[in-house]
């Protein structure tokens, strides 16, 4: 994306939401990206117009926090699976399960897939495992398939 340093990453996400909020200057295909994710997580507002809590906060889930750029970064990457149809057969799950439930909902249950195949292969030091995942999210729509159909 923009950077791998955390500080310039999160100063990225604050930036873009200032400048949306400003509406002085257009903003970039990325920052439109950015932008539609944070209008979906207004519980981030307020971080993120703190620019300096933001870039210097911990978020250490032993401690039950949650990582507000890491959740807002798997939305984008997720959306940019779906966008590219990589791995191949993620665009036709995403429609299907969206179909069955509101689009944020879906996202975020496809998202606990990603952040699954994320840590295996950070575990197992290897290359992500494209057919794990695609279970993982073929799971997913079966589970709302049987709940519609119950």
């Amino acid at each position: 994306m923009i950077s791998n340093e955390r500080d310039k990453l999160r100063e990225f996400y604050c930036d873009t939401w200032a400048k949306h909020l400003a509406q002085k200057e257009e903003l970039s295909q990325l920052e439109q990206q950015i932008t539609a994710v944070i209008k979906e997580h207004p519980e981030y507002h307020k971080l993120l117009e703190n620019k300096e809590a933001s870039i210097n906060a911990d978020y250490l889930p032993e401690m039950g926090d949650s990582n507000p750029f890491l959740h807002m970064g798997m939305h984008l990457g997720l959306r940019e699976q779906v966008s590219t149809n990589r791995p191949v057969g993620i665009a036709e799950l995403y429609q299907s399960i969206v179909a069955l439930i509101d689009v944020h909902d879906a996202e975020h249950e496809m998202i606990e897939c990603l952040a699954e195949s994320i840590w295996q292969t950070q575990q197992n030091q290897t290359m992500p495992d494209e057919i794990t995942y695609l279970e993982c999210l073929s799971k997913v729509l079966q589970r709302h398939q049987k709940s519609k159909n119950q």
